[in-house]
């Protein structure tokens, strides 16, 4: 079995030390993830690759426990669902929504420390599987 990104150019991989692939305005120094290519901020057309930084804080977090709408959620549904934990992590100049591998709330605090994993998602298809990037407690 294949291993595929959940979409191309989100993150880097294969690595062995992935990080997420933003943008910055050159004008303003915006950072947005994912990239873009006009700058929310001032509208300039001048927005370069940033690579984020693969540690950060949660800032804040929930529990999903229940399959989110498809489309655009394409995961595991019915008796295969597995509750998951969704925050927002704070990268320094830009806070990231991203699956957390921990959905136990007592197991997080706001404020803790994060890394950046890559994980897997579902199988394609092609019975692929698809990773995507989440974050764990360092």
């Amino acid at each position: 079995m294949a291993r595929v990104p959940v979409a191309e150019g989100i993150f880097t991989w294969p690595s062995d030390d992935p990080q997420l692939v933003g943008s910055r305005c050159t004008d303003c120094g915006i950072v947005t993830f994912p990239s873009q290519q006009s700058c929310p901020r001032c509208a300039s057309m001048s927005m370069a690759e940033h690579l984020l930084a693969r540690r950060g804080r949660l800032w804040a977090f929930t529990t999903q426990s229940f399959p989110p709408p498809s489309p655009p959620y394409s995961g595991p549904s019915g008796k295969e669902f597995v509750p998951f934990g969704v925050g927002y992590v704070e990268l320094g100049d830009v806070k990231v929504e991203t699956h957390l591998t921990v959905a136990d709330p007592d197991a997080l605090q706001h404020g803790m420390e994060m890394e950046l994993v890559v994980v897997p998602f579902r199988t394609d298809d092609d019975g692929n599987e698809v990773v995507t990037f989440a974050f764990r407690p360092c």
